[in-house]
């Protein structure tokens, strides 16, 4: 009887070794890096089912993260999900390189993405640009909202799960205020308050957005959630 049993728990753990994991790959810039951004806190919140594997990185935006070969690195690892946020790069003042136009560049850009990991038999979800937390007479500034805007009108038309995380920071910066909001800041350079990116806290927060998100429009995924 007590070999039976070890035979079975052996077959068990065999089983749950050779079980693969559901792949969820993040793709953005560095407000989705494990570094800067929201990636590392959430991959923290999906269960030991999942692997995620975060190909965000800092500085690239809807434009440049293809053609510096990225986005190719996504569809490679044959993702059962991917989480695509851009936008913060493809604003003005970030170079030909970089930039986009929401209603046109940006626009196509997104498309293309949503299209191709569906082609690669992947699930795309859609992220809007997470807010900056920057206030102007105690209103955020929302310089995001047009890149933010066009990603829900594409997840509209392409039916595509949408994490509008762009409206879910933005009301909850709005109810905490600038200088509860400055508890997200990491160190800054120079002296300077980093409003972009997140430290520990922040992320944690953010990541939390997003799974709350998922959880009422990606229900595959959520199952992968704590």
């Amino acid at each position: 009887m007590r070999l039976l049993l070890i035979s079975l728990l052996l077959a068990v753990s065999v089983h749950a070794a050779d079980t693969p994991k559901t792949r969820v790959v993040l793709a953005g810039d560095s407000t989705v890096t494990d570094q800067a951004g929201w990636g590392k806190a959430f991959a923290n919140l999906l269960t030991a089912d999942a692997e995620c594997i975060n190909l965000a990185a800092g500085g690239r935006s809807s434009k440049s993260f293809r053609d510096e070969g990225l986005w190719q690195k996504v569809l490679d690892t044959k993702p059962a999900f991917v989480l695509i946020q851009f936008g913060h790069n493809d604003m003005p003042g970030k170079g030909p390189k970089r930039e986009t136009d929401p209603a046109t560049t940006y626009r196509e850009n997104m498309i293309r993405y949503v299209d191709e990991v569906r082609a690669a038999g992947g699930q795309p979800i859609l992220v809007t640009s997470m807010a900056r937390r920057v206030f102007v007479m105690g209103k955020l500034q929302g310089e995001l909202k047009p890149w933010a805007d066009v990603v829900k009108t594409i997840a509209e038309e392409k039916k595509v799960p949408l994490v509008d995380l762009f409206a879910r920071s933005s009301a909850l910066l709005e109810k905490l205020g600038p200088a509860a909001s400055d508890e997200f800041n990491p160190p800054g350079k120079n002296q300077r308050a980093d409003r972009t990116h997140l430290n520990a806290k922040g992320a944690e927060v953010m990541a939390n957005l997003i799974a709350d998100e998922l959880r009422r429009v990606a229900p595959d995924l959520a199952k992968l959630l704590k």
